[in-house]
């Protein structure tokens, strides 16, 4: 398999536990829509910096906190006048099920901010000093590579996540939209597709439900998402259909369970989107697997994407 492939998948995909980045820099770049197969929160601490979440808009202040779901289509708008400080974590679904309980499922974060359709909390002052706190010895962990370091990392981590649930689910959080920009009928659509990927989601249909014109919703479309929506519902369908994969189910039924009515079409699409064909895709998910296990931790590669 060529290395190139297998980069690719490095890019939206996670085997550890979690990844920590704590980034400032200052960069004439402009970051793309993209998603991946983890959840990922993001920590502003400064710069000027509008995030694009899933058709909203958050225009971010100083240690404002993002939960990005796995597969939520996302970028940064970046000024590069000013220097960009954040504090990015990936986070393994699998990781926090497996430290979850009945009555305390960590996931809570993240599927509350994709079933409200708000990514963004912002804390008062008394619980950002309980945040603060708690990154600041997280990131300590990090960098200790004394007896026990990993097990101190993951305890200061789910520290970090049970905080966030309880301050997310608590009164303290300010849930207020006066910095987010949005179609509420475009954030309505996402939804809906979301919810609705086996469905038929034709323009007409989608136009048809929303009692919208058909071509004022596809230049709507475009100016708020970045997408066609064509080509959102094919990314969404896809990203679906590569979690299925990767948790064993056969490519066929993956793409029956992800809106693809016809095979060798799903698979054309999936081997332009991913660079390899979904029996390759899988193989590359094993030997990704197999090398995070086998090699040490200065071995490593992380290639970052916002």
């Amino acid at each position: 398999m060529e290395n190139n492939a297998l980069l690719n998948i490095k890019k939206g995909y996670l085997n550890e536990d979690f990844r920590f980045f704590h980034l400032k820099d200052k960069k004439n770049e402009e970051h793309t829509f993209h998603y991946h197969d983890f959840n990922k929160i993001v920590i502003f601490i400064s710069g000027s910096v509008t995030y694009a979440i899933e058709g909203k808009y958050y225009k971010l202040k100083p240690w404002d906190i993002l939960f990005v779901g796995s597969n939520e289509l996302h970028r940064p708008i970046i000024d590069s006048n000013e220097f960009y400080e954040r504090i990015i974590i990936w986070v393994n679904s699998d990781f926090l099920k497996n430290h979850s309980t009945e009555d305390s499922d960590l996931l809570t974060c993240f599927n509350t901010a994709v079933k409200e359709k708000l990514n963004l909390f912002r804390l008062s002052s008394d619980n950002l000093l309980l945040i603060k706190d708690t990154l600041f010895y997280l990131e300590k962990a990090i960098k200790d590579k004394e007896f026990g370091g990993r097990q101190l990392q993951n305890a200061y981590f789910i520290q970090l996540i049970v905080y966030l649930n309880r301050l997310m689910l608590g009164a303290s959080v300010k849930r207020d939209e006066k910095d987010i920009e949005y179609d509420e009928r475009i954030v309505n659509i996402l939804s809906y597709i979301n919810e609705n990927l086996v469905s038929d989601l034709s323009i007409e249909n989608i136009a048809a439900k929303f009692y919208i014109n058909r071509y004022y919703l596809m230049h709507n479309f475009k100016d708020e998402t970045g997408y066609t929506i064509h080509n959102y519902i094919l990314e969404k369908r896809l990203a679906k259909a590569a979690g299925l994969i990767k948790n064993g189910l056969q490519a066929i039924r993956a793409s029956e369970q992800s809106g693809f009515n016809d095979y060798s079409s799903f698979v054309r699409a999936f081997k332009k989107s991913f660079g390899m064909s979904p029996k390759q895709y899988l193989k590359a998910i094993k030997e990704i697997q197999h090398s995070y296990i086998n090699y040490s931790e200065s071995d490593r590669e992380y290639p970052f994407r916002e």
